[in-house]
């Protein structure tokens, strides 16, 4: 393809989104197909030769379409928000079609120097401190992998040069809530410590993490001969949005010299609300933060934003320095591949700037406020109503529900539970999230896409009241 074709196809593809975001609410939320429709559609082989690109776009809405569910959709309430805001999705254009690498800051000086402009922008909108300073990696996985190992390397005193964790006299340990993501599972066993070695630390009626049993699980460790070594708090768990009590939490943290790493991936959004700040007090006591910029925020995927107090912890641990890659001014730059795990890094800076500079805070805020006041409207009918619950506190945009006929408990509620989720979300009109709490089932409700209005809520609330009935 030549810049030519390049050029007519491009405005294709561009006409293709456009029209598919305004028309996305006429196609049901969920896909309506059966596992292998699309491997039965495709050729067995790549082809020989070249095909004419209009057979390619042909099929994006032939065979793609309908295998999507559809995030963007003013009725998917499921997971949780996952914004492109069309603003950024043309950044994510011009990065992929600008082709540039980031392996050092000389390979593309822009692409560093934006990276480090805007998150220093995002910071202050967040009400961050000076002493932070922001790297965007991919997903919160990777960031909370990337912590994990500092932890690790500050507790100690960088084995990872000497014997690793193998010459280690006592055995590290790593502190998470009970209602932690799975990632930070996944992470803290890629970090090496093990799953005998993580300690799920029992929550409150919020499901927010107990400080003091925290504190009785450290001195059982010390006492037993273990070594703690990192705490991940979380502000706005994937269940029900709970937030770690980070200030005394950090207050534990800091008497015994512990990493505290805070897992605010889809509520760090909040964050950019004066409002909202009160859920992040305590945050300038811990050593590193998540940020997921690709969530309710609306940057597209992916964007996730990892702040660190102090940077040397993460350069020492992921600085690579190879002959090739060294230049004169090494000294004065921030070389970007000594901020995470991989050499090189797309310009993912440019989709968080466009976006910034076309949507202003204002709107940004303006967005988010809706969201919380459509999922209070919801929290309140749900409440109000005979036979629903509202299982956890409703702090952000998400809601835990159930509902409850008369006489139905135990599996016999779970399996009610799940069939009227399954019916919604089978139906096309909506999309919401069974999930367990307490080892029971319940639906989570997650407000926040990009069109979604009151009218479309009200929408929700009046489908759920005739699908719980079959």
């Amino acid at each position: 393809m030549n810049p030519e074709d390049f050029r007519q196809y491009g405005h294709q593809l561009i006409d293709l989104i456009a029209d598919y975001r305004q028309s996305v609410a006429e196609r049901p939320v969920m896909a309506q197909v059966e596992p292998g429709y699309l491997k039965a559609a495709l050729p067995s082989e790549a082809p020989q030769q070249g095909e004419p690109f209009e057979a390619i776009l042909a099929d994006v809405d032939k065979l793609l379409m309908p295998g999507l569910s559809h995030w963007q959709h003013p009725n998917f309430y499921g997971y949780f928000p996952s914004n492109g805001t069309l603003s950024s999705v043309l950044g994510d254009f011009l990065s992929t079609g600008l082709g540039v690498l980031g392996l050092s800051w000389q390979s593309s000086p822009a692409l560093s120097e934006l990276e480090e402009t805007t998150l220093d922008w995002l910071r202050q909108l967040l009400g961050l401190s000076a002493q932070w300073s922001g790297v965007i990696q991919d997903t919160a996985s990777t960031s909370t992998l990337v912590a994990l190992i500092c932890a690790r390397e500050r507790a100690t005193d960088y084995a990872l040069v000497r014997g690793g964790l193998q010459a280690q006299a006592k055995p590290l340990v790593v502190y998470v809530s009970a209602h932690a993501h799975s990632s930070v599972d996944k992470a803290a066993l890629l970090a090496g410590f093990g799953r005998e070695n993580i300690r799920l630390i029992p929550t409150d009626e919020r499901f927010a993490m107990r400080p003091e049993a925290l504190q009785a699980a450290i001195e059982q460790d010390l006492a037993a001969g273990n070594q703690p070594c990192a705490v991940v708090a979380t502000t706005g768990t994937t269940a029900t949005t709970a937030l770690d009590p980070l200030a005394a939490i950090g207050a534990i943290t800091q008497a015994h010299k512990l990493w505290l790493h805070v897992d605010s991936a889809m509520a760090g959004s909040a964050m950019i609300l004066p409002e909202c700040r009160w859920m992040w007090d305590g945050i300038e006591l811990a050593d590193s933060v998540v940020v997921n910029a690709h969530k309710w925020l609306g940057v597209a995927f992916d964007c996730s934003i990892y702040y660190v107090r102090d940077p040397q912890h993460l350069i020492r641990v992921m600085s690579t320095n190879p002959s090739y890659l060294q230049s004169a001014v090494d000294g004065e730059v921030k070389n970007l591949r000594d901020w995470g795990i991989p050499l090189g890094r797309r310009f993912r800076a440019l989709k968080l700037w466009f976006m910034l500079r076309s949507e202003g805070l204002e709107a940004l805020q303006q967005r988010l406020r809706r969201d919380l006041d459509n999922a209070r409207w919801l929290a309140e009918q749900i409440e109000a109503a005979p036979q629903w619950q509202l299982l956890a506190p409703v702090q952000l945009q998400t809601l835990c529900i159930r509902h409850c006929p008369p006489g139905l408990e135990g599996e016999a509620l779970d399996a009610h539970t799940r069939a009227w989720a399954d019916r919604l979300n089978g139906s096309g009109d909506a999309y919401v999230t069974p999930a367990t709490l307490e080892g029971r089932w319940m639906v989570r409700v997650s407000v926040g896409a990009l069109p979604t209005e009151r009218a479309h809520v009200e929408q929700l609330w009046a489908r759920l009241q005739t699908i719980v009935n079959g």
